[in-house]
Order: structure tokens, then C-alpha cells, then sequence
């Protein structure tokens, strides 16, 4: 099970914590230097991916020299967004002809089948309000 803590610190400005201690702060309107939670979400959407990725095609043989994942998205409706893209920047290793298409199956698959983040976007994962502690 997953769960992390977000508290309100001042106004507009928030930290979520998880079970192991990491902290991110954050700001509820975007302003200044913390993330917005639709920043949170892109972020979960190209880290989920990367971490993936990288390894699976490292244990082939096929460690990318250099490697980034982006995502992007924009707001379609007032407080929806539309499709993301995620798209990644990648030397491929000097001498490995087969580096690119490795590397390509394997984040397909990823992006497919493996990453939890992007299937439950894609399968629309519901989102439950529990009010019972008010």
C-alpha cells in the first residue's frame, strides 16, 4: 500500500511527506520554486518510465550513455488536462548497433504494460473521497 501526507505549512504553500521520511514541498498555485501537483503528476508520469526503462535495457546489454525522460501536457479545460507526452533524450552507447531498438521496445513495453503510473492514467484510475473524519 501507498500512502503519503500533504500539510498545509502557509499559505499556498504545502510539504508531503511518506512513510520513509522523504519530503517534497509544493505550492497550490504554481507559484515560486515548488512544484504544482500537476507538476507532481507529469513527474510521477516520466519518472515511472525512466526507472523502469534504464534498467530493463541495461540488463541487455544496452546502457544509455545519456538519458532524460520529459513530459508534457497542458490544461484542456479549466481543471483537466489533456493527453500527456512523454518523450525521452538518449545518446546511444558508441558501437552498439542495436542500442536504438532495444532501447525502444523496452520503453514501448514500459509505457505499455509496466508502468503503473501511466496504465492507471490511461485505465482511469478512480480516486475515492473519504470524509469520515470530519
Amino acid at each position: 500500500m501507498y500512502e503519503i501526507k500533504v500539510e498545509r505549512t502557509g499559505d499556498g504553500r504545502y510539504i508531503a511527506t511518506n512513510e520513509r521520511g522523504a519530503r517534497i514541498e509544493l505550492s497550490g498555485d504554481g507559484q515560486g520554486p515548488n512544484f504544482s501537483p500537476v507538476e507532481l503528476l507529469l513527474i510521477a508520469v516520466a519518472g515511472c518510465n525512466i526507472v523502469t526503462t534504464e534498467p530493463l535495457t541495461a540488463q541487455r546489454g544496452h546502457r544509455m550513455t545519456t538519458l532524460a525522460a520529459t513530459a508534457t501536457s497542458e490544461k484542456v479545460e479549466r481543471n483537466k488536462l489533456g493527453p500527456v507526452t512523454l518523450s525521452y533524450s538518449v545518446e546511444l552507447p558508441e558501437g552498439d548497433a542495436d542500442a536504438a531498438k532495444v532501447f525502444r521496445d523496452v520503453a514501448e513495453r514500459v509505457e505499455e504494460r509496466h508502468c503503473t503510473v501511466s496504465r492507471s492514467l490511461r485505465e482511469g484510475t478512480p480516486v475515492n473521497l473519504d470524509l469520515d473524519g470530519v
